[in-house]
Parts: C-alpha cells; structure tokens; sequence
C-alpha cells in the first residue's frame, strides 16, 4: 500500500465529511425558520415529538442541528427537557438516512450524475435569489459528498484490501477472540469518530472494508455501534461548559446510545444475524465460507445501514417509555449549583464555540443577548437600591456589586461581539450579514447600558465621599425615583421588544423614550429654579442633574436597541 493511496484515502474522506457538512449548511438555510417553528409547534408529547425530531433531521442531516435547536427551546422554557429527549430520541433515528444515502453512493456509479450536477449547482449559486442561492449550496454538498465516496470505492478497489495479506492478517487475528473481539472494535469505532468528528467517514470506512471482503461484518457492525458511543462524547465533551440544560441534553444522548450499545451486546450475534437475514445475507455461512464472504460482499453496504437503521429504531421503542426516568436521572447528574450565577461571570447559552451552521449560531447568539439585556436590567435595580442604602458598610459592598456587573457587563460585550464576528467569517446569506450588524449595534448599545447603571452609582459614591453632611432634598429623592422608575419601565419594554418585536411592544418603547426625555427637561428646569431660590447648594444640583440626564442618556441607548431590533434606521446620539 503506497503513501499516495494513503492520502488519496484521506483526501477522500475529507471531501466526504466535507459535502456533508455543506450539504447540511445549505438545507438549514433554506428550511431553518421552517423548522425550528415545527420543533417549537410538534412537540405536544413524546410521540410528535419523536416524529418531529426525525423529520428535522432527515430533513437537514445534522442530528447535532437538531439538538442544538432543541436545547435552545428548552433554554428559552418553550420545551419541557422530557419533550427534548423525544426530539433527540427522533434524530437519532432521522440520522440513520445519511447511512443509506452513502449506501446508495456505494452501490451506483455517481460519477455520471456528480459533473452535471456540479453545474447545476454553479448555475443556482450565481443567482439572484438567496433561495436559490442556498439550493446550489446544497446540491453542491451533495455532489462532494457522492464524489468523495466514488473516490474512496475506487481508492479502496485499488488497495485491494480483500487480498492485502496484512489487513487480512490484522482483522483474522483480532476476530478471534470471541466477545473481546466485538469490545475491541466497538473501542475502535468509538475513539476513530471522536478523532475525525465524523460518524459519517467512520460508517464510509466501515462499508470500505466489509464491501471489500476485508472485515467481516460482525466486526463491522462492532465499529458501527462504537461510532453511536463517540458521537455522543464528543457532544458531552462540548456541552462541559454549557449549562445545565445543555448537559442534560446531552448526557441524554448519551444514556440513549449507551443503553442500545449494551442490550444489542447481550443478543449480539442473534441480532446480527436477523438484521443480515432481512438483507438475504448469511453472516454464519460467511464467517466459514470465504468464497460466500467474496460472493456477497456487496451486500454489506446494505447490511450495515440496515443494522443502523434497525438499532435506533429498536432504542426508540423500548426508550419511549421511558423518558421520564431519564429526564430524572440527567436532572439529578447535573443539579444546579448553589448561589447567584448573575454575580459570576459565564455566558448562558453560547456554549462549546460556533455550531454547526451560521443559522444556528446567531440564534444562540441572540438568545445571549437577551439574556445580556436581563442582566443589564439587574444592575440598574441595584442602582436604584444603592440610593437609599444608608451606612457607609451596606453602601460600600452594594457599591462593589454594581462594580461587579459593569465588569461582568463589559466582558459579555467581548465575548459575544467576538462570537458574532467569528460567526460572520462563514459563508452567509445577505438576510444574515443584516442580523448580524443588527446584533453587533444592540450589543454595544447594551454595554452602553450598563455603563449609564455605573455613572449613576459612581455619582451617587461621590456624593457620599464629597458631601456626607448635604443629602438631597425630599423632593430631589422623589424627581430621582419618578425617573428611574421610568427608565426601569424602558427598560422592560425593550425586553419585551427583545422577545416578540411586535408593533404594539415598539409603540410602548417609544412612548416611554417621549415621557424620559419630557420629564428630564422639566427637571431641568426646576432645578435651575431651585439653585436661584438657594434650596441646595450648586454641587448638590450636579450630582442630582447627573443621575436625571444618565436616566434620559440610558433611554436613548434603550431606544438604540429597540430600533437595531426593528430594523428602524434612526439613531438616537
């Protein structure tokens, strides 16, 4: 076996995982608000919600899309966990259609359909419409995918890996140690797909070497069922700095995967056996008769999607009724932690880098932002407790809480403008580079927010260090808590804005922004009255008008927010 046949190989898996990952890209653009409104709407009980899971994942081939969008859902309180463990439950069965698509690669000749296709798929790309645009991109995928397995079908014809002494040697050595054997190559299976991150490649491998006549199929079926095991580490692995209902998701996945591993162990070879006699192959006859094993080797990229297939769906049934004591038991594994997770700084729903696609990754990204708008809101609370906090003790540590969220505040700004960025360096619709500059404003327009929340508190310390003998007057108390009161209400209605964007929600926004900037002038005015007829000192005057004008300047940048969500171009300095 020579290097260049090597790297072929590996260049063909390449161009494999890569068609797959396009393909994927492009149906989720074309179908990705579809579908995460069937996810939202199908997912009544556990039946629809298994439904819905196999349909979205057929649909888009990314079991991993899937889950995502599903733990999402639950993030945002619009599924329970029970009826996200039905929708993964379904993609794991929705999955099983890459496995025949490959079959269908490996059994006809695609290299006659792949060319003109390729065109097909350049004529849609260079299209006006964004649809199109993203059908091309699809079809593309699809074509990359059936030439990266064409390349690898005659890669592996000519290794001749069914007469390669030492492969021969290899897999006869190994498969003779009865239940081990079987361990052994669901150890493989397992650490071969976390290390490529491809359940896909490892399956092209695996129908590679049985269609060959290499590996027998019950070894075969072994590397399968480890690649059900490694795609759920890898996930696991990610969801680690996720939170809980991220990790519950996915240890979910995990228990599902798991537990079909281990009863499909105990009847390994009478499973086996059934799954190859729907197929009409004979895997007894085969393990003694290498002239059948020859013979009939073509049948095992049947088989082995057959099995895989066969192996979900069989979960499904006895795991169906069986979620409750799974959504138990991951609840139980990942119990939340004592204390106030708003006074640590940690990012709540972007989680183990970008997704799988764009789509995905800005819905995440806008439910951060969201969350970023929360916590905003947290901090002026406390600004308007800090000013009644009496003792220099209590005022100090509500003073270093309020320190505490700015720092927190300008961190989430980073990190989530950083992520967006990140997201934009991908292949993007128009529609989506719009939503992205959209979110890059309300980010920055939140972090400015929150710097307001900081002025006001850093105002109300300076008066407490600069003047402890003047406080403001009963009625100067009673301007500064009319107008807070009245940014706090902007504030909820850019939250509501923030969530369903509706005209009536945008209408109250502006409202509030009118009666802010009415209000803070008519306090302006009194107070330079009040200055003149000597109620209080000048100094007193300039940390009053410094809270009133940052309480008017936050309701600009509310506003900001309001119209970057809307889409509405004017801007407030």
């Amino acid at each position: 076996m020579s290097v260049f046949m090597i790297l072929k190989l590996i260049g063909s898996l390449a161009l494999l995982m890569y068609g797959m990952k396009v393909m994927s890209e492009g149906l989720q653009k074309m179908a990705g608000p579809q579908l995460r409104h069937i996810l939202g709407a199908m997912t009544t009980n556990r039946f629809t919600g298994l439904l819905t899971g196999a349909f979205v994942t057929a649909a888009i081939q990314s079991s991993t899309a899937t889950t995502v969008m599903t733990v999402s859902f639950v993030n945002a309180g619009l599924l329970s966990l029970a009826q996200a463990i039905s929708v993964v439950m379904g993609a794991k069965i929705g999955t099983t259609l890459t496995a025949w698509i490959m079959s269908a690669g490996f059994n006809f000749n695609m290299g006659d359909v792949v060319y003109p296709c390729f065109i097909l798929g350049i004529i849609l790309i260079y299209s006006k419409s964004s649809g199109h645009k993203n059908a091309g991109e699809f079809v593309f995928g699809l074509c990359f995918l059936f030439l990266g397995l064409a390349t690898l079908r005659s890669n592996a014809a000519d290794m001749d890996l069914g007469h390669n002494q030492a492969v021969l040697d290899f897999f006869q050595a190994t498969g003779q140690w009865g239940f081990l054997s079987t361990l052994l190559f669901l150890l493989l299976g397992g650490i071969l797909t976390m290390c490529v991150q491809s359940s896909a490649a490892v399956m092209a491998i695996t129908m590679i070497l049985c269609s060959s006549g290499a590996l027998p199929i019950y070894q075969g079926i072994a590397l399968v069922m480890g690649e059900n095991i490694g795609t759920t580490v890898t996930s696991n692995i990610a969801a680690m700095t996720g939170n809980s209902q991220a990790r519950s998701a996915a240890l979910a996945h995990l228990v599902f995967n798991v537990f079909g591993v281990i009863w499909v162990l105990c009847i390994f070879n009478f499973f086996v056996n059934t799954v190859c006699g729907i197929v009409g192959y004979d895997a007894e006859l085969a393990a003694v008769d290498a002239s059948y094993a020859q013979s009939h080797a073509s049948l095992l990229n049947v088989v082995l999607p057959t099995f895989h297939t066969a192996f979900n769906v069989c979960n499904v049934l006895i795991l169906i009724w069986f979620i409750k004591p799974i959504e138990k038991f991951v609840k139980r594994a990942f119990s939340a932690k004592g204390g106030d997770e708003d006074e640590d700084f940690r990012l709540k729903f972007i989680t183990g880098g970008i997704l799988s696609t764009a789509e995905l990754s800005i819905m995440e990204a806008r439910k951060e932002l969201n969350h970023y708008a929360e916590r905003t809101q947290r901090m002026f609370g406390l600004v308007q407790e800090l000013l009644h906090t009496e003792g220099i003790k209590d005022f100090s540590k509500l003073f270093a809480r309020v320190e505490k969220y700015e720092g927190i505040s300008d961190s989430m700004e980073v990190e989530i403008a950083n992520y967006l960025n990140n997201v934009s360096d991908g292949r993007l619709s128009s529609e989506t580079k719009l939503k992205i500059r959209a979110m890059l404003r309300e980010v920055s327009e939140i972090e400015s927010i929150g710097d307001s929340c900081y002025k006001m508190a850093v105002s109300l310390n300076h008066k407490r260090q600069n003047q402890p003998k003047e406080d403001f007057t009963t009625d100067q108390y009673r301007h500064i808590e009319q107008i807070m009161k009245m940014a706090d209400e902007s504030l909820t209605c850019m939250q509501q804005v923030l969530k369903t964007n509706t005209e009536r929600d945008l209408m109250a926004s502006f409202n509030k922004e009118a009666e802010l900037n009415t209000f803070r002038a008519r306090l302006k005015n009194l107070n330079l009255e009040d200055i003149d007829a000597g109620k209080y000192s000048y100094q007193t005057s300039i940390y009053y008008m410094d809270i009133v004008n940052e309480c008017e300047r936050l309701g600009d940048y509310v506003i900001n927010v309001v119209e970057a969500r809307s889409d509405r171009k004017e801007k407030k300095q």
